[in-house]
């Protein structure tokens, strides 16, 4: 059986917890700042848990990330 190929764009945008779940940064935060709040910029910078419907598509082209 050959080796599975890491999707390099996804390794370097994608963490793995110690639980095992993938995290990923938020979208919005790169340009068109002025008119965001605040509050929206602050919440912009946690780290989100990737969604449950995209989990088995991460997991194929990241193989060796978690």
């Amino acid at each position: 059986m050959p080796k599975v190929k890491t999707n390099r764009s996804a390794a370097k945008r994608f963490r793995v917890t110690g639980t095992g779940k993938i995290m990923r940064n938020k979208a919005y935060k790169r340009h068109i700042l002025t008119k965001k709040s605040t509050k929206v910029k602050r919440n912009l910078r946690k780290a989100a848990v990737i969604d449950p419907t995209n989990a088995a598509n991460m997991k194929k082209i990241t193989p060796y990330l978690h």
